[in-house]
C-alpha cells in the first residue's frame, strides 16, 4: 500500500508540532526548577555564587552594592570560620591592588574573624545598607589614575538601640577598567571638596 505525498507531509507536520510541544514543555520545566534552586539560594551561597572573572560588576556602584551584600553575609548570617574565609576572598577580589598589598592575607582573614565574633557578642546587625545613586558618584583623576567615590549609609542596630554610618567608598580603576576599592573612611573625616583619598 502506497502512502499519498499529501498523508506524509501532514504526518511529518504532526509528528514535529508533537515535538516541538513536548521540546517546549521540558524547557519550561528546566527553566522552573533552575529558578526554584536560586529562589532556595542563602545569601551567603547568593554571595559566593558570583564569578568575578566572568561577571565582575560593571559601575562602582554595582561593586558597592555587591560589597555590601558581602559584608551583610558577614554580620547578619551564620557564618562558618569557613564561610568568612570564602566571603573575605571574594570581598579581596574586589579591592585595589594598593589595599591587598596593606591588608596581607592571614592576618587579614585573622582580623575579619575576629570583627564579625565581636558584632556577635555585641549583638549587632546590618538592617540597611544604601548605596549613593549613580548621580553621585564623583568622578575624577589624579596622578594617571581614574578613581570614583561615592557614599555608603549603614543602618546598624545593636540591643534594641538603631545608629547611622555613613562611610565614603574610594574606588581606582585598574588595568582592566575594572573598578577596585581603594580605601574608606567615615564620612566625617573625608574632604568632599577636594580630590583626597580616604585616610590621607
Amino acid at each position: 500500500m502506497k502512502f499519498k505525498p499529501r498523508a506524509t507531509r501532514i504526518t511529518i507536520i504532526i509528528v514535529l508540532l508533537v515535538m516541538a510541544v513536548v521540546g517546549y514543555y521540558a524547557f519550561l520545566t528546566g527553566r522552573a526548577k533552575t529558578s526554584k534552586a536560586e529562589a532556595s539560594m542563602t545569601a551567603i551561597e547568593a554571595a559566593l555564587s558570583r564569578n568575578l572573572d566572568r561577571d565582575y560588576p560593571p559601575t562602582p556602584k554595582e561593586v558597592m552594592k555587591y560589597y555590601n551584600d558581602i559584608i551583610k553575609c558577614y554580620y547578619n548570617e551564620e557564618c562558618s570560620d569557613d564561610d568568612i574565609e570564602a566571603l573575605g576572598l571574594k570581598a579581596r577580589g574586589l579591592y585595589d591592588e594598593k589595599l591587598l598589598e596593606a591588608n596581607e592575607m592571614g592576618g587579614y582573614l585573622i582580623n575579619l574573624k575576629d570583627e564579625v565574633k565581636g558584632y556577635r557578642e555585641s549583638k549587632r546587625k546590618i538592617t540597611n545598607a544604601a548605596v549613593a545613586s549613580s548621580t553621585n558618584v564623583d568622578f575624577y583623576d589624579r596622578d594617571g589614575y581614574s578613581f570614583a567615590r561615592l557614599l555608603c549609609t549603614y543602618n546598624v542596630n545593636e540591643n534594641g538601640k538603631s545608629e547611622t554610618q555613613r562611610i565614603v567608598y574610594l574606588l581606582r580603576k585598574d588595568t582592566d577598567k575594572h573598578w577596585k576599592i581603594y580605601g574608606w573612611d567615615f564620612e566625617a573625616n573625608v574632604d568632599l571638596n577636594g580630590d583626597g583619598i580616604p585616610g590621607d
